[in-house]
Protein backbone atom coordinates (compact mmCIF):
# COMPACT_ATOMS: atom_id res chain seq x y z
CA UNK A 1 0.00 0.00 0.00
CA UNK A 2 2.38 2.65 1.21
CA UNK A 3 5.89 1.79 0.17
CA UNK A 4 7.92 4.88 1.02
CA UNK A 5 6.40 7.39 3.39
CA UNK A 6 9.45 7.62 5.62
CA UNK A 7 12.61 9.68 5.67
CA UNK A 8 15.73 7.82 6.75
CA UNK A 9 17.37 9.57 9.66
CA UNK A 10 19.49 8.72 12.67
CA UNK A 11 19.17 5.06 13.67
CA UNK A 12 16.75 5.77 16.52
CA UNK A 13 14.41 8.15 14.70
CA UNK A 14 12.14 7.61 11.75
CA UNK A 15 9.04 9.59 11.03
CA UNK A 16 6.69 9.91 8.15
CA UNK A 17 6.55 13.28 6.45
CA UNK A 18 5.00 12.00 3.26
CA UNK A 19 6.17 10.02 0.27
CA UNK A 20 9.85 10.63 -0.35
CA UNK A 21 10.73 8.04 -2.99
CA UNK A 22 14.55 7.89 -2.89
CA UNK A 23 15.12 11.37 -1.53
CA UNK A 24 16.87 10.31 1.69
CA UNK A 25 19.01 12.34 4.01
CA UNK A 26 22.65 11.38 4.36
CA UNK A 27 23.31 11.81 8.05
CA UNK A 28 26.81 12.36 9.36
CA UNK A 29 27.88 10.47 12.45
CA UNK A 30 27.32 12.66 15.52
CA UNK A 31 29.74 10.64 17.66
CA UNK A 32 32.34 13.40 17.78
CA UNK A 33 29.90 16.24 18.44
CA UNK A 34 27.88 17.23 21.49
CA UNK A 35 24.24 17.83 20.73
CA UNK A 36 24.44 21.60 21.20
CA UNK A 37 27.01 21.71 18.40
CA UNK A 38 25.39 19.17 16.10
CA UNK A 39 22.31 21.05 14.91
CA UNK A 40 24.22 23.81 13.15
CA UNK A 41 23.26 23.32 9.49
CA UNK A 42 20.00 23.33 7.57
CA UNK A 43 20.25 19.60 6.90
CA UNK A 44 20.77 18.83 10.56
CA UNK A 45 18.03 21.13 11.83
CA UNK A 46 15.72 19.38 9.38
CA UNK A 47 16.62 16.11 11.14
CA UNK A 48 15.62 17.82 14.39
CA UNK A 49 12.31 18.89 12.88
CA UNK A 50 11.61 15.35 11.74
CA UNK A 51 12.40 14.17 15.27
CA UNK A 52 9.72 16.57 16.56
CA UNK A 53 7.15 14.76 14.42
CA UNK A 54 8.34 11.34 15.56
CA UNK A 55 6.32 11.04 18.83
CA UNK A 56 3.09 11.26 16.83
CA UNK A 57 3.57 7.57 16.04
CA UNK A 58 4.33 6.42 19.55
CA UNK A 59 1.00 6.72 21.32
CA UNK A 60 -0.65 3.46 20.28
CA UNK A 61 1.97 1.36 22.11
CA UNK A 62 4.54 2.95 24.38
CA UNK A 63 5.99 2.46 27.85
CA UNK A 64 4.03 -0.81 28.17
CA UNK A 65 0.73 0.99 27.68
CA UNK A 66 -1.62 1.26 24.71
CA UNK A 67 -2.73 4.86 24.30
CA UNK A 68 -3.90 5.64 20.74
CA UNK A 69 -5.11 9.23 20.81
CA UNK A 70 -8.56 8.56 19.37
CA UNK A 71 -9.37 5.73 21.77
CA UNK A 72 -7.98 7.54 24.81
CA UNK A 73 -10.69 10.10 24.21
CA UNK A 74 -13.53 7.86 23.10
CA UNK A 75 -13.44 5.31 25.94
CA UNK A 76 -14.44 8.17 28.25
CA UNK A 77 -17.38 9.08 26.00
CA UNK A 78 -20.85 7.57 25.60
CA UNK A 79 -19.98 5.76 22.37
CA UNK A 80 -17.24 3.17 23.03
CA UNK A 81 -16.58 0.57 25.75
CA UNK A 82 -12.98 -0.34 26.63
CA UNK A 83 -13.66 -4.05 26.05
CA UNK A 84 -10.84 -6.59 26.11
CA UNK A 85 -10.77 -10.07 27.61
CA UNK A 86 -11.87 -9.19 31.15
CA UNK A 87 -12.82 -6.23 33.29
CA UNK A 88 -9.16 -5.84 34.26
CA UNK A 89 -7.67 -6.34 30.79
CA UNK A 90 -5.76 -3.18 29.93
CA UNK A 91 -6.75 -1.92 33.37
CA UNK A 92 -5.78 1.69 32.65
CA UNK A 93 -8.51 1.84 30.00
CA UNK A 94 -11.12 0.25 32.25
CA UNK A 95 -10.43 2.82 34.95
CA UNK A 96 -10.49 5.75 32.54
CA UNK A 97 -13.80 4.61 31.09
CA UNK A 98 -15.31 4.41 34.58
CA UNK A 99 -13.83 7.76 35.72
CA UNK A 100 -11.87 5.82 38.33
CA UNK A 101 -8.24 6.35 37.34
CA UNK A 102 -5.84 6.91 40.22
CA UNK A 103 -2.41 8.58 40.35
CA UNK A 104 -0.83 5.11 40.51
CA UNK A 105 -3.12 3.48 37.93
CA UNK A 106 -3.33 5.92 35.05
CA UNK A 107 -2.08 6.62 31.54
CA UNK A 108 1.49 7.62 32.38
CA UNK A 109 2.71 6.75 28.87
CA UNK A 110 0.36 9.34 27.38
CA UNK A 111 1.96 11.99 29.58
CA UNK A 112 5.49 10.81 28.72
CA UNK A 113 5.08 10.78 24.94
CA UNK A 114 3.28 14.12 24.81
CA UNK A 115 6.14 15.72 26.72
CA UNK A 116 8.58 13.97 24.37
CA UNK A 117 6.90 15.89 21.57
CA UNK A 118 7.11 19.14 23.51
CA UNK A 119 10.81 18.62 24.19
CA UNK A 120 11.65 17.89 20.57
CA UNK A 121 9.63 20.86 19.33
CA UNK A 122 11.48 23.09 21.77
CA UNK A 123 14.78 21.70 20.45
CA UNK A 124 13.98 22.88 16.94
CA UNK A 125 13.14 26.37 18.14
CA UNK A 126 16.30 26.55 20.22
CA UNK A 127 18.86 25.16 17.81
CA UNK A 128 17.55 26.80 14.65
CA UNK A 129 18.78 30.17 15.91
CA UNK A 130 22.36 28.93 15.54
CA UNK A 131 21.97 27.75 11.95
CA UNK A 132 23.59 30.11 9.46
CA UNK A 133 23.17 28.33 6.12
CA UNK A 134 19.37 28.39 6.08
CA UNK A 135 17.22 30.63 3.90
CA UNK A 136 14.94 33.01 5.82
CA UNK A 137 11.78 31.48 4.34
CA UNK A 138 12.92 27.96 5.23
CA UNK A 139 13.74 29.06 8.76
CA UNK A 140 10.30 30.66 9.10
CA UNK A 141 8.67 27.48 7.81
CA UNK A 142 10.48 25.23 10.29
CA UNK A 143 9.73 27.58 13.17
CA UNK A 144 6.02 27.63 12.27
CA UNK A 145 5.92 23.83 12.04
CA UNK A 146 7.63 23.42 15.41
CA UNK A 147 5.27 25.88 17.10
CA UNK A 148 2.19 24.14 15.73
CA UNK A 149 3.55 20.75 16.77
CA UNK A 150 4.26 22.06 20.26
CA UNK A 151 0.72 23.42 20.40
CA UNK A 152 -0.62 20.04 19.28
CA UNK A 153 1.22 18.17 22.03
CA UNK A 154 0.31 20.71 24.68
CA UNK A 155 -3.31 20.65 23.49
CA UNK A 156 -3.64 17.01 24.53
CA UNK A 157 -1.75 17.53 27.78
CA UNK A 158 -4.08 20.44 28.53
CA UNK A 159 -7.27 18.54 27.70
CA UNK A 160 -6.29 15.32 29.48
CA UNK A 161 -4.46 16.74 32.51
CA UNK A 162 -5.38 20.43 32.78
CA UNK A 163 -2.91 21.95 35.23
CA UNK A 164 0.47 20.93 33.91
CA UNK A 165 4.17 21.81 33.96
CA UNK A 166 4.62 24.21 31.08
CA UNK A 167 7.82 25.33 29.43
CA UNK A 168 8.93 26.61 26.04
CA UNK A 169 12.65 26.28 26.76
CA UNK A 170 13.84 22.81 27.65
CA UNK A 171 14.70 22.20 31.25
CA UNK A 172 18.05 21.60 32.88
CA UNK A 173 18.87 19.87 36.13
CA UNK A 174 16.81 19.53 38.40
CA UNK A 175 14.24 19.57 35.54
CA UNK A 176 11.49 21.41 37.39
CA UNK A 177 9.01 23.56 35.48
CA UNK A 178 6.28 25.92 36.63
CA UNK A 179 2.91 24.24 36.89
CA UNK A 180 0.42 26.46 35.09
CA UNK A 181 -3.32 26.48 35.54
CA UNK A 182 -5.35 25.09 32.66
CA UNK A 183 -6.50 28.56 31.58
CA UNK A 184 -2.87 29.73 31.45
CA UNK A 185 -1.88 26.72 29.37
CA UNK A 186 -4.72 27.49 26.98
CA UNK A 187 -3.42 31.03 26.51
CA UNK A 188 0.07 29.73 25.75
CA UNK A 189 -1.25 27.26 23.16
CA UNK A 190 -3.19 30.01 21.41
CA UNK A 191 -0.11 32.24 21.46
CA UNK A 192 1.95 29.60 19.64
CA UNK A 193 -0.77 29.13 17.06
CA UNK A 194 -1.22 32.88 16.60
CA UNK A 195 2.48 33.27 15.84
CA UNK A 196 2.65 30.31 13.47
CA UNK A 197 -0.47 31.35 11.59
CA UNK A 198 0.58 35.01 11.37
CA UNK A 199 3.86 33.99 9.74
CA UNK A 200 1.75 32.96 6.72
CA UNK A 201 4.47 30.56 5.62
CA UNK A 202 2.67 27.23 5.95
CA UNK A 203 0.94 25.91 2.81
CA UNK A 204 -2.83 25.63 2.96
CA UNK A 205 -2.40 22.04 1.77
CA UNK A 206 0.73 19.92 1.52
CA UNK A 207 1.70 18.29 -1.75
CA UNK A 208 1.87 14.50 -1.86
CA UNK A 209 5.60 14.46 -1.09
CA UNK A 210 5.01 16.31 2.18
CA UNK A 211 1.72 14.71 3.25
CA UNK A 212 1.84 14.53 7.04
CA UNK A 213 3.60 17.83 7.61
CA UNK A 214 1.85 20.69 9.34
CA UNK A 215 -0.17 22.99 7.09
CA UNK A 216 -2.02 26.26 7.54
CA UNK A 217 -5.31 24.37 7.39
CA UNK A 218 -4.14 21.98 10.13
CA UNK A 219 -3.12 24.96 12.29
CA UNK A 220 -6.54 26.52 11.67
CA UNK A 221 -8.28 23.31 12.75
CA UNK A 222 -6.18 23.06 15.89
CA UNK A 223 -6.94 26.69 16.72
CA UNK A 224 -10.68 26.09 16.33
CA UNK A 225 -10.45 22.96 18.45
CA UNK A 226 -8.79 24.65 21.41
CA UNK A 227 -10.89 27.83 21.44
CA UNK A 228 -14.11 25.82 21.09
CA UNK A 229 -13.09 23.48 23.90
CA UNK A 230 -12.26 26.49 26.08
CA UNK A 231 -15.57 28.10 25.08
CA UNK A 232 -13.62 31.30 24.48
CA UNK A 233 -16.29 33.23 22.64
CA UNK A 234 -13.98 36.21 22.20
CA UNK A 235 -12.01 34.10 19.73
CA UNK A 236 -14.95 32.44 17.98
CA UNK A 237 -14.96 35.06 15.16
CA UNK A 238 -11.29 34.31 14.43
CA UNK A 239 -11.90 30.56 14.51
CA UNK A 240 -14.83 31.02 12.13
CA UNK A 241 -12.68 33.15 9.82
CA UNK A 242 -10.12 30.34 9.66
CA UNK A 243 -12.79 27.72 8.90
CA UNK A 244 -14.16 29.90 6.11
CA UNK A 245 -10.66 30.34 4.68
CA UNK A 246 -10.27 26.57 4.45
CA UNK A 247 -13.67 26.27 2.79
CA UNK A 248 -13.12 29.05 0.25
CA UNK A 249 -9.56 27.92 -0.54
CA UNK A 250 -10.95 25.18 -2.78
CA UNK A 251 -8.19 22.84 -1.55
CA UNK A 252 -10.53 20.46 0.27
CA UNK A 253 -13.85 18.79 -0.53
CA UNK A 254 -15.95 16.06 1.01
CA UNK A 255 -15.13 12.59 -0.24
CA UNK A 256 -18.40 11.53 -1.92
CA UNK A 257 -17.89 7.98 -0.59
CA UNK A 258 -17.72 8.03 3.22
CA UNK A 259 -16.60 4.41 3.41
CA UNK A 260 -13.67 5.09 1.08
CA UNK A 261 -12.11 7.52 3.56
CA UNK A 262 -11.05 4.65 5.83
CA UNK A 263 -9.40 2.48 3.18
CA UNK A 264 -5.78 2.62 2.05
CA UNK A 265 -6.96 4.31 -1.13
CA UNK A 266 -8.77 6.95 0.90
CA UNK A 267 -5.71 8.10 2.82
CA UNK A 268 -4.89 11.71 2.04
CA UNK A 269 -8.02 12.04 -0.07
CA UNK A 270 -9.30 15.54 -0.78
CA UNK A 271 -11.25 15.50 2.48
CA UNK A 272 -8.18 14.88 4.62
CA UNK A 273 -6.75 17.95 6.33
CA UNK A 274 -4.27 16.10 8.54
CA UNK A 275 -3.36 12.49 9.23
CA UNK A 276 -0.65 10.75 11.23
CA UNK A 277 1.07 8.47 8.75
CA UNK A 278 1.82 4.79 9.30
CA UNK A 279 3.19 2.23 6.84
CA UNK A 280 3.10 -1.55 6.53
CA UNK A 281 5.37 -2.27 3.56
CA UNK A 282 8.89 -2.76 4.88
CA UNK A 283 7.85 -1.80 8.42
CA UNK A 284 10.33 -2.75 11.14
CA UNK A 285 8.44 -1.83 14.29
CA UNK A 286 8.66 -4.67 16.80
CA UNK A 287 7.86 -5.48 20.40
CA UNK A 288 11.53 -5.06 21.17
CA UNK A 289 11.75 -1.79 19.20
CA UNK A 290 8.38 -0.10 19.42
CA UNK A 291 9.74 3.22 18.18
CA UNK A 292 10.97 1.68 14.95
CA UNK A 293 9.63 2.87 11.61
CA UNK A 294 6.40 1.20 10.70
CA UNK A 295 2.76 0.77 11.40
CA UNK A 296 0.18 0.89 14.14
CA UNK A 297 -1.30 -1.69 16.50
CA UNK A 298 -4.70 0.07 16.61
CA UNK A 299 -6.50 -2.27 14.16
CA UNK A 300 -5.37 -5.33 16.13
CA UNK A 301 -6.50 -3.77 19.40
CA UNK A 302 -10.06 -3.11 18.27
CA UNK A 303 -10.89 -6.19 16.17
CA UNK A 304 -12.78 -9.36 17.27
CA UNK A 305 -11.10 -11.92 19.53
CA UNK A 306 -10.91 -15.54 18.42
CA UNK A 307 -11.73 -14.56 14.87
CA UNK A 308 -11.11 -16.67 11.80
CA UNK A 309 -8.83 -14.40 9.80
CA UNK A 310 -10.14 -13.45 6.38
CA UNK A 311 -13.81 -13.72 7.25
CA UNK A 312 -15.56 -10.80 5.60
CA UNK A 313 -12.12 -9.39 4.77
CA UNK A 314 -11.46 -8.87 8.49
CA UNK A 315 -8.61 -10.17 10.65
CA UNK A 316 -8.82 -11.02 14.32
CA UNK A 317 -7.75 -8.88 17.23
CA UNK A 318 -8.07 -8.38 20.97
CA UNK A 319 -11.62 -7.10 21.30
CA UNK A 320 -11.04 -3.63 22.70
CA UNK A 321 -13.12 -0.51 22.07
CA UNK A 322 -16.39 -2.06 21.01
CA UNK A 323 -19.02 0.41 19.87
CA UNK A 324 -21.94 0.84 22.26
CA UNK A 325 -25.31 -0.38 21.05
CA UNK A 326 -26.83 3.05 21.62
CA UNK A 327 -24.68 4.40 18.80
CA UNK A 328 -26.61 2.32 16.26
CA UNK A 329 -29.75 4.22 17.18
CA UNK A 330 -28.11 7.53 16.30
CA UNK A 331 -28.29 6.69 12.61
CA UNK A 332 -31.23 6.76 10.28
CA UNK A 333 -31.62 3.49 8.37
CA UNK A 334 -30.36 4.97 5.10
CA UNK A 335 -27.38 6.80 6.63
CA UNK A 336 -24.35 5.74 4.57
CA UNK A 337 -22.09 6.35 7.57
CA UNK A 338 -23.66 3.57 9.62
CA UNK A 339 -22.16 0.57 7.79
CA UNK A 340 -18.91 2.44 7.19
CA UNK A 341 -18.58 3.13 10.92
CA UNK A 342 -19.93 0.02 12.66
CA UNK A 343 -19.08 -3.60 11.87
CA UNK A 344 -21.69 -6.04 13.21
CA UNK A 345 -20.01 -9.35 14.04
CA UNK A 346 -23.06 -10.95 15.69
CA UNK A 347 -23.63 -13.48 12.90
CA UNK A 348 -20.13 -14.95 13.27
CA UNK A 349 -18.66 -17.34 15.80
CA UNK A 350 -15.92 -15.63 17.77
CA UNK A 351 -14.83 -15.05 21.38
CA UNK A 352 -17.05 -12.48 23.07
CA UNK A 353 -14.95 -10.04 25.03
CA UNK A 354 -15.68 -8.04 28.17
CA UNK A 355 -18.48 -5.54 27.63
CA UNK A 356 -19.24 -7.25 24.34
CA UNK A 357 -21.72 -5.58 22.02
CA UNK A 358 -20.81 -7.48 18.80
CA UNK A 359 -20.17 -4.06 17.29
CA UNK A 360 -16.69 -3.03 16.17
CA UNK A 361 -15.28 0.16 14.72
CA UNK A 362 -15.22 -0.40 10.97
CA UNK A 363 -13.15 2.71 10.34
CA UNK A 364 -9.99 1.16 11.81
CA UNK A 365 -10.84 -2.54 11.90
CA UNK A 366 -8.04 -4.97 10.98
CA UNK A 367 -8.58 -5.42 7.25
CA UNK A 368 -6.96 -8.35 5.49
CA UNK A 369 -3.66 -7.37 3.86
CA UNK A 370 -3.23 -4.07 5.68
CA UNK A 371 -0.10 -5.31 7.43
CA UNK A 372 1.29 -7.09 4.37
CA UNK A 373 4.97 -6.61 3.66
CA UNK A 374 5.95 -5.78 7.22
CA UNK A 375 9.32 -7.18 8.36
CA UNK A 376 8.96 -7.45 12.13
CA UNK A 377 5.81 -7.99 14.21
CA UNK A 378 2.53 -8.16 12.33
CA UNK A 379 0.48 -6.94 15.30
CA UNK A 380 2.28 -3.61 15.35
CA UNK A 381 2.52 -2.87 11.66
CA UNK A 382 -0.85 -2.08 10.16
CA UNK A 383 -0.56 0.72 7.64
CA UNK A 384 -3.74 2.58 8.63
CA UNK A 385 -3.15 6.31 8.92
CA UNK A 386 -4.82 7.96 11.90
CA UNK A 387 -7.19 10.65 10.62
CA UNK A 388 -7.00 13.70 12.87
CA UNK A 389 -8.79 16.48 10.96
CA UNK A 390 -11.24 16.10 8.09
CA UNK A 391 -13.01 18.69 5.96
CA UNK A 392 -16.35 17.49 7.38
CA UNK A 393 -15.21 18.76 10.77
CA UNK A 394 -14.28 22.10 9.26
CA UNK A 395 -17.82 22.44 7.87
CA UNK A 396 -19.44 21.51 11.18
CA UNK A 397 -17.09 23.81 13.09
CA UNK A 398 -18.06 26.70 10.84
CA UNK A 399 -21.74 25.88 11.25
CA UNK A 400 -21.45 25.74 15.06
CA UNK A 401 -19.42 28.94 15.19
CA UNK A 402 -22.27 30.83 13.55
CA UNK A 403 -21.43 31.04 9.86
CA UNK A 404 -24.18 32.61 7.75
CA UNK A 405 -23.77 29.46 5.63
CA UNK A 406 -24.36 27.15 8.61
CA UNK A 407 -27.40 25.50 7.06
CA UNK A 408 -25.56 24.76 3.82
CA UNK A 409 -22.56 23.31 5.66
CA UNK A 410 -24.70 21.00 7.77
CA UNK A 411 -26.70 20.01 4.69
CA UNK A 412 -23.49 19.20 2.81
CA UNK A 413 -22.39 16.75 5.49
CA UNK A 414 -25.82 15.13 5.66
CA UNK A 415 -26.21 15.03 1.88
CA UNK A 416 -22.97 13.05 1.60
CA UNK A 417 -24.50 10.58 4.08
CA UNK A 418 -27.65 10.32 1.92
CA UNK A 419 -29.85 12.30 4.31
CA UNK A 420 -32.15 15.26 4.07
CA UNK A 421 -31.91 18.66 5.69
CA UNK A 422 -32.47 19.41 9.36
CA UNK A 423 -32.31 22.86 11.02
CA UNK A 424 -28.77 24.04 11.75
CA UNK A 425 -29.28 24.46 15.49
CA UNK A 426 -26.36 23.93 17.87
CA UNK A 427 -28.03 20.82 19.27
CA UNK A 428 -28.45 19.33 15.80
CA UNK A 429 -24.86 20.15 14.86
CA UNK A 430 -23.53 18.42 17.99
CA UNK A 431 -25.71 15.39 17.23
CA UNK A 432 -24.40 15.37 13.66
CA UNK A 433 -20.86 15.32 15.04
CA UNK A 434 -21.86 12.33 17.17
CA UNK A 435 -22.77 10.43 14.00
CA UNK A 436 -19.94 11.67 11.82
CA UNK A 437 -16.96 11.18 14.15
CA UNK A 438 -17.56 7.90 16.00
CA UNK A 439 -14.15 6.46 16.90
CA UNK A 440 -12.24 9.57 15.87
CA UNK A 441 -11.61 10.96 19.36
CA UNK A 442 -14.06 13.86 19.17
CA UNK A 443 -17.16 12.87 21.15
CA UNK A 444 -15.84 13.04 24.72
CA UNK A 445 -14.49 16.54 24.27
CA UNK A 446 -17.75 17.61 22.61
CA UNK A 447 -19.95 16.52 25.52
CA UNK A 448 -17.62 18.13 28.06
CA UNK A 449 -17.33 21.47 26.26
CA UNK A 450 -21.06 21.72 25.59
CA UNK A 451 -21.95 21.04 29.24
CA UNK A 452 -23.96 17.86 28.67
CA UNK A 453 -21.39 15.49 30.20
CA UNK A 454 -23.23 15.14 33.56
CA UNK A 455 -26.36 14.02 31.70
CA UNK A 456 -24.84 11.59 29.20
CA UNK A 457 -21.71 10.22 30.89
CA UNK A 458 -23.55 8.15 33.47
CA UNK A 459 -23.69 4.50 34.61
CA UNK A 460 -24.87 2.15 31.89
CA UNK A 461 -27.81 -0.16 32.33
CA UNK A 462 -28.49 -3.37 30.43
CA UNK A 463 -31.78 -5.08 31.22
CA UNK A 464 -32.13 -2.79 34.20
CA UNK A 465 -28.80 -3.79 35.70
CA UNK A 466 -25.84 -1.42 35.98
CA UNK A 467 -22.94 -2.77 33.91
CA UNK A 468 -19.61 -1.72 32.45
CA UNK A 469 -19.70 1.90 33.69
CA UNK A 470 -20.72 2.24 37.34
CA UNK A 471 -19.62 5.83 37.97
CA UNK A 472 -20.91 9.13 36.66
CA UNK A 473 -18.70 11.84 35.21
CA UNK A 474 -18.26 14.84 37.46
CA UNK A 475 -16.40 18.13 37.20
CA UNK A 476 -13.52 16.80 39.30
CA UNK A 477 -13.07 14.08 36.70
CA UNK A 478 -12.65 16.52 33.86
CA UNK A 479 -8.92 15.87 34.09
CA UNK A 480 -7.00 12.64 34.53
CA UNK A 481 -4.76 12.34 37.58
CA UNK A 482 -1.19 13.44 37.11
CA UNK A 483 0.91 10.25 37.35
CA UNK A 484 2.23 9.81 40.88
CA UNK A 485 5.70 9.14 39.52
CA UNK A 486 5.70 12.69 38.12
CA UNK A 487 4.50 14.11 41.43
CA UNK A 488 7.34 12.31 43.18
CA UNK A 489 9.94 13.47 40.66
CA UNK A 490 8.86 17.09 41.07
CA UNK A 491 9.92 17.11 44.73
CA UNK A 492 6.84 18.87 46.01
CA UNK A 493 6.53 21.45 43.23
CA UNK A 494 3.70 19.69 41.36
CA UNK A 495 0.15 19.71 42.73
CA UNK A 496 -2.19 16.82 41.97
CA UNK A 497 -5.43 17.62 40.13
CA UNK A 498 -8.49 18.14 42.31
CA UNK A 499 -10.30 14.99 43.38
CA UNK A 500 -7.36 12.58 43.35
Amino acid sequence: MKTSKYIALLPMMALTLGACDEDFLNVESPSDLVVDEYYNTEARIYEDLVAAYDPLQWFDWSENQYCPLNMMSDIMSDQVWPGGGTSTDNLFWQLMSNYAATPNECMSALWTELYSGVKRSNDVLQYIEGVTDIKPETKSLYIAEAKVLRAFYYNYLWKFYGNIPFYKTNLSDPYIAEQKKADEVYAEIVADLDEAIAANILPMKADSKNAGRVTQAMAYMLYAEVVMYQNDQSKFPTALKYMEEIITSGKYILNPDFANIWTAEGEWCDESIWEINFMNEGATRSWSWTKGAGGTVLPRLISPRGWKDGTDGVEGGWGFCQVRKEVVDLYEDNDARKAATIYDASKYDYEKSWASTDLFLMKYIARSGYNAGQKADADLNYGNNLRIYRYAECLLNAAELGSPNAQKYLDDVRDRAGLGSIPATKENIIEERAREFVGEGKRYWDVVRTGIAPQVLVPSKVDGQTQFRTNSWSQNRKYLPIPQSEINSAHGTLTQNEGY
